[in-house]
């Protein structure tokens, strides 16, 4: 019986959601890619809200999270104008029943990279999977794809639309040059588009945010925004938590959190940002890797590529025995293997220097960006899997002990259920 209930109230649930999009106004954008969307998301959902009003769904990128925003979200939010939403593939055929349900007016490709491995297997269909949101683009729709990557620009070909793209290639509609980034110097870029010559200033610490940015900014000024509130709002913009999101303590180190994510591809991308970055000592935390966990290859490469870097790099979780690491760099401190948050935690407190930069490397599972938020918070929750997809930031219980966090919880939903019944007896919400 609670089977029944649970699929009808989804059913309910969803028809809400397709009548809710079909009666509203606004300029739907679908955003999607192995890896950037929620930069994007955020980033052009921070540059329309100066400009008209906007609803950005980040970070939330599932068929559930759509339908909530579609039938809830944008009630609560009122008349909106743009509604910015970024889709997520868990598995094949997740992002067309998105696409068919969204109806996006704009199309925004970041890139295709095999993460997801097991699910995927190749690249191929992974660019089959993120196309079937420029294939839900009606005739009069746009399309706003990354010319450098060959997956995402044969996207155009059938698209049946409008497109434009970004990237460095010189084919490219806005056309970056000019990158440059070495931590504490932020990244700045140029844009050559139709319009001249557009330079902007960002808060990202690495170069590779470039992508998510003129990804953004291209949409934004396609939407019609003008370039100098473009400008603006991107220097002002506050990076996504855990995406390379920085944490500068009173008197301790410097955090580059990205513990969200960590697909191969973007160790590299990581490294470079230290490699460029400039401070008194530099040390890296490691966690898991994704979709590589039993992969020593990965983990040894990753460590001697590391160690070239940093002063001192941290392996941490339970694949921290695969570095391959020497005896001598053990002895000498120049590699350290814990297993918890709670151990690297105690560790970086204990050998701190003050202006150190520390990044912050790892899947979400291990929710590393405790190791940071010590530095600001009395954390108390260190187990070291607790199962919940939500980063820490947004859980908010970090200053519970993990045993308490279901009776807070619950102690929470009743007190939001004793208001609203208090309000409908009309005693007010307070």
């Amino acid at each position: 019986m609670r089977k029944i209930l649970e699929d009808l109230r989804w059913r309910v649930s969803a028809s809400r959601a397709r009548r809710a999009r079909a009666k509203s106004k606004a300029t739907f954008i679908g955003v999607t890619g192995s890896s950037g969307k929620s930069t994007v998301t955020a980033l052009l959902g921070h540059i329309l809200a100066a400009h008209r009003p906007t609803y950005a769904r980040v970070l939330a990128n599932t068929f559930n999270s759509l339908v909530s925003t579609l039938y809830k979200r944008m009630t609560q939010a009122g008349e909106v104008d743009y509604v910015v939403f970024e889709a997520g593939a868990s598995g094949i055929d997740t992002i067309r029943p998105m696409a068919e349900m969204l109806q996006p007016h704009v199309a925004v490709v970041t890139m295709v990279r095999l993460e997801h491995v097991a699910r995927f297997r190749t690249l191929e269909n992974v660019a089959v999977e993120k196309r079937a949101m420029v294939s839900a683009l009606r005739p009069d729709g746009l399309a706003v794809l990354n010319a450098d990557d060959p997956y995402v620009a044969d996207m155009a070909a059938g698209a049946g639309c409008r497109v434009v793209t970004f990237g460095m290639a010189e084919t490219a509609d806005y056309r970056v040059t000019d990158i440059r980034a070495a931590y504490p110097d932020r990244l700045t870029f140029s844009i050559h588009w139709r319009r001249g010559l557009l330079q902007l200033e960002t808060p990202f610490p690495a170069e590779h945010f470039w992508l998510p940015t003129v990804a953004a900014v291209a949409t934004a000024l396609e939407l019609g925004v003008p370039p100098d509130k473009v400008a603006a709002q991107v220097a002002t913009f506050q990076p996504v938590v855990n995406r390379c999101a920085v944490l500068v303590t009173e008197g301790g180190p410097q955090f580059i959190l990205d513990a969200a994510k960590a697909p191969w591809h973007s160790i590299n991308l990581a490294l470079d940002m230290m490699a460029k970055a400039t401070s008194s000592r530099k040390r890296i935390v490691l966690g898991q890797i994704s979709d590589y966990a039993g992969s020593t290859k990965k983990y040894a490469f990753a460590y001697q590529t590391a160690r070239g870097i940093v002063d001192q790099v941290i392996y941490t979780g339970d694949n921290a025995h695969r570095s391959r690491a020497s005896q001598t760099d053990r002895d000498c401190g120049r590699f350290v293997e814990l297993r918890t948050a709670k151990e690297v935690s105690d560790h970086i407190k204990r050998t701190a220097v003050p202006g150190e930069l520390i990044l912050v490397k790892s899947s979400s599972n291990l929710h590393l960006e405790r190791i940071a938020l010590a530095w600001t918070h009395d954390v108390k929750c260190w187990v070291p899997v607790c199962g919940k997809s939500e980063g820490c930031h947004t859980c908010g219980l970090y200053e519970l002990p993990y045993e308490q966090h279901r009776a807070h919880v619950m102690r929470r939903r009743r007190a939001k259920v004793w208001r609203q019944f208090r309000g409908l007896l009309g005693g007010g919400s307070s």
